[in-house]
Protein backbone atom coordinates (compact mmCIF):
# COMPACT_ATOMS: atom_id res chain seq x y z
CA UNK A 1 0.00 0.00 0.00
CA UNK A 2 0.88 3.59 -0.97
CA UNK A 3 1.94 6.34 2.15
CA UNK A 4 0.91 9.46 0.51
CA UNK A 5 2.38 11.53 2.36
CA UNK A 6 5.55 9.99 2.76
CA UNK A 7 5.39 9.58 -1.45
CA UNK A 8 4.86 13.84 -1.01
CA UNK A 9 7.74 14.33 1.39
CA UNK A 10 10.27 12.31 -1.14
CA UNK A 11 8.91 14.63 -4.35
CA UNK A 12 8.87 17.96 -1.63
CA UNK A 13 12.76 17.08 -0.83
CA UNK A 14 13.69 16.43 -4.54
CA UNK A 15 11.89 19.38 -6.09
CA UNK A 16 11.98 21.74 -3.43
CA UNK A 17 15.72 22.88 -4.64
CA UNK A 18 14.33 23.87 -8.04
CA UNK A 19 14.77 27.97 -9.09
CA UNK A 20 10.75 28.56 -8.63
CA UNK A 21 8.70 29.46 -10.53
CA UNK A 22 9.31 26.38 -12.83
CA UNK A 23 7.77 26.77 -16.41
CA UNK A 24 8.17 23.17 -17.35
CA UNK A 25 9.77 19.73 -16.10
CA UNK A 26 13.48 20.41 -17.39
CA UNK A 27 13.41 23.09 -15.00
CA UNK A 28 13.20 20.64 -12.58
CA UNK A 29 16.10 18.15 -13.70
CA UNK A 30 18.68 20.10 -11.95
CA UNK A 31 17.60 19.78 -8.26
CA UNK A 32 17.25 16.44 -8.71
CA UNK A 33 19.51 14.38 -6.56
CA UNK A 34 20.22 11.49 -9.03
CA UNK A 35 19.03 13.93 -12.44
CA UNK A 36 16.00 11.85 -14.56
CA UNK A 37 17.02 8.55 -12.15
CA UNK A 38 15.78 9.84 -9.18
CA UNK A 39 13.78 6.75 -8.19
CA UNK A 40 10.11 7.73 -5.83
CA UNK A 41 9.25 4.68 -3.86
CA UNK A 42 6.44 3.56 -1.78
CA UNK A 43 4.68 0.11 -1.29
CA UNK A 44 3.90 -1.45 -4.68
CA UNK A 45 4.78 2.27 -6.57
CA UNK A 46 7.84 2.78 -7.89
CA UNK A 47 8.84 5.34 -10.15
CA UNK A 48 12.19 7.43 -11.84
CA UNK A 49 11.91 11.19 -12.41
CA UNK A 50 11.91 10.31 -16.26
CA UNK A 51 8.95 7.55 -15.78
CA UNK A 52 6.91 10.19 -13.41
CA UNK A 53 7.01 12.87 -16.08
CA UNK A 54 6.03 10.46 -19.12
CA UNK A 55 2.85 9.70 -16.84
CA UNK A 56 1.43 12.98 -15.95
CA UNK A 57 -0.62 14.85 -18.29
CA UNK A 58 1.82 17.84 -18.77
CA UNK A 59 0.80 19.32 -15.31
CA UNK A 60 -0.40 23.10 -15.52
CA UNK A 61 2.83 25.23 -15.70
CA UNK A 62 4.00 27.44 -14.35
CA UNK A 63 4.12 26.84 -10.94
CA UNK A 64 5.11 28.97 -8.10
CA UNK A 65 6.01 26.84 -5.89
CA UNK A 66 7.19 23.34 -4.56
CA UNK A 67 4.12 22.22 -2.73
CA UNK A 68 1.57 23.79 -5.84
CA UNK A 69 3.94 22.12 -7.95
CA UNK A 70 3.67 18.21 -5.30
CA UNK A 71 0.20 18.72 -4.76
CA UNK A 72 -0.32 18.68 -8.97
CA UNK A 73 1.90 15.90 -8.97
CA UNK A 74 -0.33 13.25 -6.28
CA UNK A 75 -3.74 14.94 -7.24
CA UNK A 76 -2.41 13.70 -11.12
CA UNK A 77 -1.50 10.27 -9.70
CA UNK A 78 -4.57 9.72 -7.58
CA UNK A 79 -6.89 10.43 -10.85
CA UNK A 80 -4.92 7.79 -12.68
CA UNK A 81 -5.82 5.40 -9.98
CA UNK A 82 -1.76 5.07 -9.76
CA UNK A 83 -1.51 5.48 -6.06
Amino acid sequence: MVDKEDLREQFVEAFEGADYPISSPMDLVPALPDGPGTRFESGDFSVTAMELNSKLGGGDFPYESVDEFVDDVIEQLEDQDLI
